[in-house]
């Protein structure tokens, strides 16, 4: 149905006038798309059009739009309570989901400290790593990352993450970190070796994004490298910090990519698909014996920091009506996922243009030939294509990825990749 109301009507002009988006070159930039509602895999723009959502909105959308169930817990806790200060004050809401959450993340992860989103998720574990060291009388300042990572663009997420033409503007303010090579370079662990040789006593921790680094380029790498890993930081009584903000919660197959190769971090980062994509919530989940340093009768070594919407109840409601749709139906629909992301890339890859496609769970990707990196045009191209067709899709530059809810319909998935192949079709002059 379209949308026909006088505030449907000044939704364009408005958002022309005072707006600033994300990510968005608004001088030549086409006007943005306004959508009215959702349903399932769907977005329905003002005319009424169906957008099928093959990037779940910015990887957040777990269960589909509009989810009956998790909107009904949000309703029913808004009439109970909608927010209270988290410091002092508790609430079921935050209590019964950090019960839920530890019972299903990897062993050991006991204390949930509750945030707004992925960067700040990532901002918490990186001041609980090093103040932690602080807390139990070491100095530690140093944090080991990856190259091709992405944590967030907060300046302690930034600072985690690769240089970039996003963080470049901020170098002289960033902290310096050691840098490892990529997780799917066959030097990454020789190289780990040598830092934990070297300068092991000074590193607090290794943050990594398991087996999927997301916004560096939907690089996929082994899980024997993630127990690699462990391995070595456990034996050097290095932290190891899992941002899973994208991979959590079913991505990659199993509820958490760390689980895949049988590993338990000692601070895991949470967001994205934690309220099924209803409402900002960010988690960052550690060690007893990491809490365990932060309660003391000195009182500097309480860790303080703090959001004013911590464990909104709304958000905590959602979340936990989220984690128990996560069920073996849940599971199952992801499988079948995967198995339609092979088939189909299976006739992708034999395309002339086509490199490298590959599948995660329910992440697939593949390169399209030409210049690497995310001003690459043709990205831009694709998703304009995309968009008339009646598709939602939002590539890397040359990197073209379907990370789609998990209810989407085997024809809806099937519509994405018939859009794609028909603009791998054209003239690539024409792109």
């Amino acid at each position: 149905m379209a949308c026909k109301s006088v505030e449907c009507a000044g939704i364009a002009s408005s958002d022309t006038a005072h707006v600033w988006h994300p990510y968005t070159q608004h001088r030549g930039a086409p006007p943005p798309v306004p959508i009215v509602r959702g349903e399932g895999a769907l977005l329905f723009d003002d005319t009424g059009r169906p957008i099928v959502d093959a990037i779940s909105s910015w990887w957040v959308t777990t269960h589909g739009h509009g989810h009956p169930g998790i909107a009904r817990a949000i309703a029913a806790q808004a009439e109970q309570l909608e927010q209270v200060i988290f410091t002092g004050f508790t609430h079921a809401p935050a209590a019964m989901l950090a019960t839920d959450l530890t019972g299903r993340l990897p062993d050991g992860l006991t204390r949930v400290f509750y945030s707004d989103d992925g960067s700040t998720a990532v901002e918490v574990a990186i001041k609980i790593a090093f103040q932690y060291w602080s807390n139990v009388g070491e100095r530690r300042t140093h944090i080991a990352a990856l190259a091709h990572a992405y944590h967030g663009d907060t300046f302690g997420a930034m600072s985690a993450s690769a240089p970039s033409m996003f963080t470049a503007p901020f170098a002289d303010n960033l902290f310096e970190v050691i840098r490892l090579p990529a997780p799917d370079s066959t030097s990454v662990l020789g190289a780990l070796d040598q830092v934990l040789d070297s300068a092991g006593d000074t590193v607090a921790a290794l943050i990594i994004e398991p087996l999927l680094q997301g916004a560096g380029g939907m690089r996929m790498w082994d899980p024997e490298t993630l127990r690699g890993m462990r391995a070595r930081t456990a034996a050097r009584g290095v932290l190891l910090i899992a941002d899973e903000v994208l991979t959590g919660f079913g991505r990659t197959g199993p509820l958490f990519a760390c689980q895949a190769a049988g590993v338990s971090p000692d601070i895991i980062c949470l967001s994205k698909g934690l309220t099924g994509g209803f409402l900002p919530l960010g988690a960052t989940v550690v060690r007893e014996e990491i809490f365990a340093a932060f309660a003391s009768a000195d009182w500097t070594h309480t860790l303080f920091h703090g959001h004013s919407y911590t464990a909104n109840p709304l958000a905590c409601a959602a979340a936990r009506a989220s984690l128990a749709l996560l069920d073996d139906e849940s599971s199952a629909r992801r499988c079948a996922i995967e198995r339609q992301h092979r088939a189909r890339l299976a006739r992708v890859r034999t395309h002339a243009r086509v490199g490298n496609a590959r599948v995660l769970g329910t992440v697939a990707a593949f390169d399209i030939a030409g210049d690497a990196g995310y001003l690459n045009p043709i990205g831009r191209a694709l998703s304009a294509f995309a968009l008339k067709a009646g598709v939602l899709l939002r590539p890397l530059g040359n990197v073209v990825y379907v990370l789609p809810p998990y209810c989407i319909t085997e024809e809806q998935l099937d519509l994405v990749y018939d859009t794609i192949e028909q603009f791998l079709e054209r003239d690539p002059a024409s792109s």
